[in-house]
């Protein structure tokens, strides 16, 4: 344990569908767009994976 306990660091609430939006600055919301379309990107590219695999194994069990 240590001598001192250092205050918790408080990380940002994750963003949530339908929040109020009035407390946060406008860095905070374009920090928020980033989040958003990093994510969208990143459900896009697990789309495209799954479509890639479920075309690959379709093609190899047509008959």
């Amino acid at each position: 344990m240590a001598l001192f306990d250092d205050a918790p660091v408080e990380k940002p609430a994750p963003h949530r569908i339908g929040e109020d939006l009035g407390r946060l600055s406008i860095d905070e919301l374009t920090d928020r767009i980033a989040l958003l379309e990093a994510e969208v990107l990143r459900l896009r590219e697990a789309i495209t994976a799954k479509a890639a695999s479920r075309d690959a194994a379709s093609s190899f069990f047509k008959t």
